[in-house]
């Protein structure tokens, strides 16, 4: 499997005390396990899971040949959702209706953080201290810090970087 060739996406719900519910989305490459789009919001909407598409586009070469998997929420069966999958050449996978197993290893990630980021926390204070803290836990901690076992105990950092190291080094033996 190469990077970027299959991508996860779903969204989790992040309690603060003053704005109520809030609503984190993500999106992981399935092979490094890294968190390569990432968006918080005061809404769960169309508009929260397009700016984690476009998070992950910044972040990330996105070519054809891609597939992106999600649930059956609306977010993610809007016009507006799958007409940007259209214009990226993105391939939409969904899971079955009421089937969290089909995306586990996002929904183990958001797992993982509210055990170790968010539970540790009663409940936060307020929407901007909560952005601070996840967004600390997804680019500090979890892509460079955290290791996996289904990765040989390597970070989603390491793994990405061997991956394009080793693709750099076919590359440039073929002669070209």
């Amino acid at each position: 499997m190469f990077l970027s060739e299959i991508l996860v996406q779903t969204l989790t719900y992040i309690q603060t005390k003053r704005n109520g519910w809030c609503y984190l989305s993500t999106i992981m490459d399935l092979h490094s396990r890294r968190i390569i789009g990432y968006s918080f919001s005061k809404k769960m909407d169309t508009d929260l899971v397009l700016k984690t598409l476009e998070s992950a586009v910044k972040n990330r070469t996105i070519t054809g040949d891609l597939i992106i998997h999600t649930d059956l929420g609306s977010q993610y069966t809007s016009d507006d959702y799958n007409q940007r999958l259209t214009e990226l050449h993105i391939r939409h996978s969904y899971s079955r209706k009421g089937c969290p197993y089909d995306n586990a290893p996002m929904e183990s990630f958001h797992a993982s953080l509210k055990k170790e980021c968010v539970y540790p926390v009663p409940v936060f204070e307020d929407y901007e201290t909560a952005a601070a803290v996840l967004f600390e836990y997804v680019h500090a901690f979890y892509n460079r810090k955290r290791i996996h076992s289904s990765l040989g105990y390597q970070t989603p950092l390491q793994v990405e970087i061997a991956t394009l190291t080793s693709q750099l080094m076919i590359y440039l033996s073929c002669g070209r």
